[in-house]
């Protein structure tokens, strides 16, 4: 275990930052809450404003938890159906606060609703990119059984970006949980493989493996952290960074 404590990664280009749908919801126990979709839509802008090129995948955990509704008797792919359509929501009101701030930003969905949102192509997604839109890919992959964790690490691959940033409630990936856990330890640096054999939690193994096999480092930190996201990108604050 290493702990850096903070030190620079490279200068990223082109990032995807992996947000839960629960982190849209501030102190709500379901739904948005708008201030908090405002203050990461900030958090965004000041990292576009550096030059970076940022997409993102938000997940649906607010409005609907696939997972939970099969656990209920739902059958699972049409649950993993609905949490689907509830990451599109949460896109199309991130889009809308990033928009406010003058941004121009793109929500693209694995599944065609042309009304609301563009059909997943990826050489205009990456063209929007280019031109230094936001694009928010909703919708997951798609397909049912598949996490947004590896939605997020599939759309980074295919957009060619250079790490992932996973933002959380915590500023890393701790040995255990540090709200229950004084003596939790927080890693600097981790290895995929040991991720996936101390199941820490980061995404799912599937993400892992994906991210692992195309060498593309995962940077788990604290959403809650006023100006963290830039932060790191100007190698200031904490997290931790997994890679090979």
């Amino acid at each position: 275990m290493t702990d850096h404590g903070g030190a620079a990664p490279a200068q990223y280009g082109r990032v995807m930052l992996k947000i839960s749908g629960e982190a849209l919801m501030g102190d709500q126990g379901y739904g948005l809450h708008p201030p908090t979709v405002a203050r990461i839509a900030d958090e965004v802008e000041s990292v576009q404003k550096m030059g970076v090129e940022v997409c993102m995948v938000i997940g649906g955990g607010n409005i609907f938890r696939g997972l939970q509704g099969s656990a209920q008797g739902m059958e699972r792919t049409t649950a993993d159906y609905m949490g689907m359509l509830a990451t599109v929501m949460n896109a199309l009101a991130m889009q809308s606060a990033l928009e406010a701030k003058g941004l121009h930003c793109r929500v693209i969905s694995a599944i065609r609703m042309d009304e609301v949102c563009e059909p997943y192509i990826r050489r205009r997604a990456i063209r929007h990119l280019e031109k230094k839109r936001i694009v928010i890919f909703a919708a997951g992959t798609g397909n049912p059984y598949f996490t947004t964790d590896t939605a997020a690490t599939l759309r980074a691959n295919e957009m060619n970006c250079e790490a992932i940033f996973k933002g959380t409630k915590v500023d890393g990936v701790y040995d255990k949980d540090p709200k229950k856990h004084s003596d939790a330890k927080r890693y600097g640096e981790v290895s995929y493989d040991e991720v996936l054999q101390k199941h820490l939690g980061v995404m799912d193994a599937s993400a892992i493996a994906l991210a692992r096999d195309n060498r593309l480092p995962i940077i788990v930190f604290s959403l809650d952290e006023p100006g963290g996201f830039r932060g790191i990108l100007e190698g200031k604050g904490t997290y931790t960074r997994v890679h090979n």
